[in-house]
């Protein structure tokens, strides 16, 4: 078992990374720093960086922001987890680090958009939690597209040198979560009888950061 809190030594980072992680002493300091990165859209290819790279290269997306908050929350002292929640294609899949706080779940999560945000540690399980997300979730027809949710992704159970230092493209540890036991929220019937987003929701989506 790891230790409660993850030291310099165990996680591989050089003592700058180490610092710059280990000051962001709350979630929510944590998500005021992935707030400050732009969004990385990936635009030379497909990323999956590793948290080194990602300081490195000063930018973010869902996962390589969720793998630096996992970080930080685990040099203060809470577990490495990861949420990944699923959808029904042409949506993108949204993936968030949890925390919890007095044995309440709440979220930090990097997005471009106005939704898909930060969840206060409010939820009693990791069911209300996801469903926080659910009626936010939808495509330009207004579909809702939510479908599925991850048990906890442990990344301490994860070679260190792989999601914190690695150079390479973790796209191989994105499957191993996409492929990790997921809690389906819908039947059948709820799903053919899904009301669609309202446009004032659908434009309201169209809200994001960077553009």
């Amino acid at each position: 078992m790891p230790k409660q809190r993850l030291t310099q030594g165990e996680s591989g980072l050089d003592h700058k990374e180490y610092q710059l992680l280990k000051r962001f002493k709350t979630p929510e300091k944590i998500q005021d720093f992935l707030n400050s990165l732009p969004f990385n859209f990936e635009r030379q290819g497909e990323t999956h960086y590793s948290v080194r790279y990602t300081l490195k290269a000063g930018r973010a997306h869902c996962f390589e922001g969720a793998l630096v908050a996992a970080a930080a929350l685990w040099i203060q002292g809470h577990k490495p987890l990861l949420l990944d929640l699923k959808t029904v294609r042409p949506d993108f899949d949204h993936v968030v680090a949890l925390f919890n706080i007095n044995g309440y779940w709440g979220a930090i999560s990097k997005t471009n958009h106005a939704v898909l945000r930060y969840r206060e540690p409010v939820y009693k399980s990791m069911r209300e939690l996801a469903m926080s997300y659910f009626h936010e979730y939808f495509l330009q027809t207004g579909q809702k597209t939510l479908r599925s949710f991850s048990k906890p992704f442990d990344l301490s159970k994860v070679p260190f040198d792989t999601w914190l230092t690695s150079p390479e493209n973790l796209a191989e540890l994105a499957h191993k979560l996409d492929r990790s036991p997921h809690i389906k929220i819908l039947s059948t019937k709820q799903i053919k009888n899904l009301r669609k987003a309202e446009k004032i929701e659908i434009e309201a989506g169209k809200i994001v950061q960077y553009k």
